[in-house]
């Protein structure tokens, strides 16, 4: 009999045993010989039985990390790697139920393209592991899941965020995501919308094409507001910035929302600034999940000509960020966390001051695992039961490095997110005004929050202007009358002149169009990232 087997048909013998005593004790009073008996057979059976019941379950995990090596990136393996040491030892030495794991870790390197699937398929050719951490970029990530989710493996990732992950019928059936995805980021707009009744919004993101992080990062908020008037505006990477033809854009909508580098926004905000689009007639926001200076911090200050106009024109910028916590535990996690990274050698990583999500997010994935696989354990069912595990992962609330996570229904971590403003024009700094959680789904307004700067004032108004009569006594209807019905006979002439001289030319655009759609199209569904916002 396997050991799973043994504490499976010893926790129902407990059971079972525990309902006989019962019964024994309520014929106790017979003074029976033969109850007397049973009793005392009962209490031994539950003596030899009370260290099964308590002993501190022993398992042997193989864990595959896949993260990048390179330290460009967010998460790579230096900057990772640390915290998941740290979850590893507090479950070996806490001395509470999971001190009995022995949790083998295997680091290897993905490049954001498809070096994880090869690893994990040569790897896989002897032993499976038990446990996939990882990877983080989503075409990457797509392809790991899928295959674990074929051999039944769960898969916990601080990453693959984007909003095509969400379905998780099938292919995805093994992945939880232990951080916030883009939709439940977009949540907070949706209740800001929804609070000061704001109708459009122009989505502007830099897309390089490659990772899109910032084309993902929008999609969610694009695929959870479809009830609203959504407009986008894509750049590319490697295209100079237009900014006169985004202004243009901008003027047609309520609320701006941008995902791009650091520099890029201030050049938007200070070409807005001045063609006084920052003065109350428009909204802008700026989206930054990951404590790094790639996604727009909200700096305005580069110590040149132009700090002054962009001090003022930040003051019309609102950033939304992750809730950040004071947690005592969590302090002293990322004083560790940042002596860790000193060790590994990387002495000028500018985005290193503060633990980002994905740091905290790893830390958690291996709590979170060992809080299902013991409960999983508990009841008969093997490390190797993936659809269990996962299963057990979902739908509960747990203590975080950083404090309580709470996972939904569908695996997916929901997120409490801050709105940044600058509550100090003449300093120049930003505080925070307001949050969302997203476990109840409320906004909640702080002291420092300011209702007149998130009011939209004086958009398109209209100035009647009186003008003298030039209608030389046909009345201004009639002359009007004449005047137009002469344009469209006009308009009409040369509109059937030009027609068939340019029909071809325009059924030709037509089909090249339809060309680069149904390419694009193809593309979404090789890479199974499939979105609305993909097709706009």
């Amino acid at each position: 009999m396997s050991p799973a087997e043994w504490r499976q048909l010893s926790e129902r013998s407990t059971e079972d045993s525990l309902q006989l005593c019962q019964s024994v004790y309520l014929a106790w009073h017979s003074e029976s010989p033969i109850m007397s008996h049973i009793s005392s057979q009962c209490l031994y059976f539950l003596m030899l039985l009370s260290p099964v019941m308590t002993s501190t379950i022993t398992e042997d995990i193989e864990v595959l990390v896949l993260l990048p090596q390179n330290n460009s990136y967010l998460f790579s393996r230096a900057k990772v790697a640390p915290a998941i040491r740290y979850a590893q030892q507090r479950l070996r030495t806490d001395g509470g139920q999971f001190s009995g794991f022995h949790f083998n870790i295997q680091f290897e390197n993905s490049d954001c393209v498809s070096d994880a699937l090869f690893l994990l398929v040569d790897r896989s050719c002897g032993q499976k592991p038990d446990l996939i951490l990882g990877p983080v970029c989503e075409y990457e990530a797509a392809a790991v899941v899928r295959l674990a989710s074929h051999w039944n493996i769960p898969v916990i990732s601080a990453g693959a965020l984007a909003a095509g992950f969400g379905n998780k019928n099938t292919e995805y059936s093994q992945l939880t995501r232990i951080a916030p995805s883009y939709v439940k980021m977009a949540e907070t707009f949706t209740a800001m919308f929804r609070h000061f009744t704001w109708k459009s919004a122009l989505l502007v993101y830099e897309d390089d094409k490659l990772e899109r992080n910032c084309y993902f990062t929008l999609e969610g908020v694009y695929h959870l507001m479809a009830d609203f008037n959504i407009n986008t505006f894509a750049l590319h990477q490697d295209e100079r910035l237009d900014t006169d033809h985004i202004l243009q854009t901008i003027y047609d909508t309520e609320v701006v929302i941008m995902c791009m580098g650091a520099d890029k926004i201030r050049e938007i905000m200070l070409a807005a600034h001045k063609q006084r689009l920052t003065t109350g007639s428009h909204m802008f926001f700026n989206v930054e999940l990951f404590n790094a200076s790639s996604y727009g911090n909200g700096s305005w200050k580069r110590g040149d000509e132009y700090d002054s106009d962009a001090r003022q024109a930040y003051a019309s910028l609102n950033t939304v960020t992750l809730l950040r916590t004071a947690k005592p535990e969590f302090e002293n996690f990322s004083l560790e966390m940042k002596m860790a990274i000193k060790e590994a050698g990387i002495h000028d990583c500018k985005d290193c001051a503060s633990v980002n999500m994905f740091v905290e997010g790893f830390h958690d994935a291996m709590v979170l695992y060992a809080i299902a696989l013991h409960e999983a354990m508990k009841r008969g069912y093997s490390k190797k039961n993936g659809t269990e595990i996962t299963s057990r992962m979902w739908n509960r609330t747990f203590e975080g490095i950083a404090g309580q996570v709470s996972m939904d229904v569908n695996g997916d971590r929901n997120g409490d997110f801050s709105l940044m403003a600058m509550t100090n024009v003449e300093e120049g700094t930003f505080e925070v005004v307001a949050n969302y959680f997203g476990v109840n789904g409320t906004f909640q307004l702080l002291p420092a929050f300011n209702a007149d700067r998130f009011t939209l004032r004086g958009r398109h108004t209209a100035h009647a202007h009186e003008t003298p009569d030039k209608s030389c006594g046909l009345g201004v209807s009639a002359l009007t009358g004449v005047i137009v019905g002469a344009v469209l006979g006009t308009a009409m002439l040369i509109a059937f002149y030009f027609f068939r001289k340019n029909y071809r030319i325009t059924i030709e655009r037509r089909t090249h169009a339809e060309d680069d759609d149904t390419g694009k199209h193809r593309q979404l569904r090789e890479d199974s990232i499939r979105s609305n916002f993909s097709a706009a």
